[in-house]
This record gives C-alpha cells, sequence and structure tokens, in this order.
C-alpha cells in the first residue's frame, strides 16, 4: 500500500534553518510528482512547491520562494524540503502528497510533520 512518512520537523527560532523529509513506499515513486502542502494552526491548505520526477522542474508559492528549496532523491524514494530564513508564518503542518495522474489532485497525502518557529 501507499505510504508517505514524513520526519524531520521541531522547533527552530527566526532566521534559522530546517530540512524535512518524506519516505515513500509501495509505488514507484520515480514515476509521480511531489508536493510539498502546509496547514498552520487555524488556516486552510497552502501548497508551498512541487518538483517533478526527474527532479529538475520545481515551482514555489511566491511566500516561499527564495528560501525554501525541494529536491528528491529517486534512488533513496525520499522527498525533501529545505527551510532557510524561517519565520513565524512558517509554523506549520507540513505534509508530502502524491500528484495524481491526472494532475489535478493529490491522491495520497503523508500524516504530516509539525514546524514550529518560535523565538
Amino acid at each position: 500500500q501507499v505510504q508517505l512518512m514524513e520526519s524531520g520537523g521541531g522547533l527552530v527560532q527566526p532566521g534559522g534553518f530546517l530540512r524535512v523529509s518524506c519516505v515513500a513506499s509501495g509505488f514507484p515513486f520515480n514515476y509521480y510528482s511531489m508536493s510539498w502542502v502546509r496547514q498552520a494552526p487555524g488556516k486552510g491548505y497552502e501548497w508551498v512547491a512541487d518538483i517533478n520526477t526527474g527532479g529538475d522542474s520545481t515551482h514555489y508559492n511566491d511566500s516561499v520562494k527564495g528560501r525554501f528549496t525541494i529536491s528528491r532523491d529517486n534512488a533513496k524514494s525520499t522527498l525533501y524540503l529545505q527551510m532557510n530564513s524561517l519565520n513565524v508564518e512558517d509554523t506549520a503542518l507540513y505534509y508530502c502528497a502524491r500528484l495524481h495522474e491526472n494532475q489535478f489532485s493529490y491522491d495520497y497525502w503523508g500524516q504530516g510533520t509539525r514546524v514550529t518557529v518560535s523565538s
């Protein structure tokens, strides 16, 4: 069965950095585009970034562009999000999500990893 497991979240001070990971299993990871989506406390879901199957094409929400970097290691079936220059607005649950083959929605999500940015 398809599984996505995020890790690496934690508490970090404003201006700090953190890398979260997502290990995928149960499907051919290299055949799917992937995304990071987050949900801040009391807020809705916000798309953060996506990456194509080969890892050579990425897109970012303007709110994180220039600060975050999405990447993937297909040999390890792992998705990454490097977060730099963190601010309190980045506090959220961070989810990795698999893009549906129709490319219109996400069909699988992980349980999320919590990132808290606070002084």
